[in-house]
């Protein structure tokens, strides 16, 4: 099973004195794009201002560009602890037992704008690019959607999609039997769901963590879903299904 995260916007400061590798990260097939996305986030760097306007940073967010100048020889610490935000503190890596984070590096997946598809205890430096920033001369979508659903759709067991749907816009997970989107609800009094915003974050952190402490080994989506239940979640196949057929759970929140 593969769990694909979104990343998030926050990243911790710190980490081991290692500087990033980009050969020893997952996903080999992805090594030559990440090659030519850290070159130029490091290129634009060294133009703060032109930088600041490409990721849309704020005057208190300049630090973000002294990160991304400093990218290669920062240090680094595991994917699954470098990020920090609601997803990732509902998460709570840090608090995880080694049987939970080495499930973790087999079956979490964080899809980050800049690297692409990471393993959760792939070592990397803290950086600031979003699905939406623009680099010169880069179209992250035009760079990463073929190669990111390519590696994708290579997994042969279960795909759960916790991803939003901007990131997967830079890469979309096959459409097959064993492949779930994700999306959040809310159940009102009467019976009705909505698609949650802000509070989506944190179920997908509490689903994600309760898998790591769990560790299930689910060999298809009904599998997952009986897990699931049996954990205390609420989670189903939506009785709606987009234009592509690609199959949709509900988790409600």
């Amino acid at each position: 099973m593969r769990v694909l995260l979104p990343p998030s916007e926050t990243k911790r400061d710190g980490g081991a004195e290692v500087a990033l590798d980009l050969r020893t990260l997952s996903f080999g097939s992805l090594t030559p794009i990440r090659a030519e996305t850290t070159a130029a986030v490091v290129a634009l760097a060294h133009e703060p201002a032109d930088m600041m306007r490409a990721l849309k940073l704020g005057p208190r967010q300049a630090h973000e560009v002294e990160r991304n100048r400093n990218l290669l020889a920062s240090p680094t610490m595991p994917v699954l602890d470098r990020y920090t935000g609601v997803l990732f503190d509902a998460l709570d890596a840090a608090s995880l037992d080694a049987e939970a984070r080495a499930y973790a590096a087999d079956h979490v997946v964080v899809h980050s704008a800049l690297f692409g598809l990471l393993g959760a205890m792939d070592l990397i430096p803290a950086y600031r690019l979003s699905h939406d920033s623009r680099l010169p001369g880069v179209r992250l979508k035009a760079l990463w959607r073929e190669p990111i659903a390519a590696a994708l759709a290579a997994e042969t067991g279960v795909v759960l999609d916790l991803r939003s749907e901007a990131y997967v816009e830079l890469g979309p997970a096959p459409v097959r039997a064993g492949a779930a989107f994700v999306r959040v609800v809310s159940v009102d009094g009467s019976g009705r769901r909505r698609a949650l915003n802000h509070f989506n974050k944190q179920a997908k952190g509490l689903f994600t963590r309760a898998l790591l402490r769990s560790r299930p080994h689910p060999a298809s989506i009904d599998e997952l879903i009986a897990w699931a239940h049996e954990a205390g979640f609420s989670l189903s196949l939506s009785p709606e299904r987009d234009a592509a057929g690609v199959r949709e759970l509900e988790l409600v929140a």
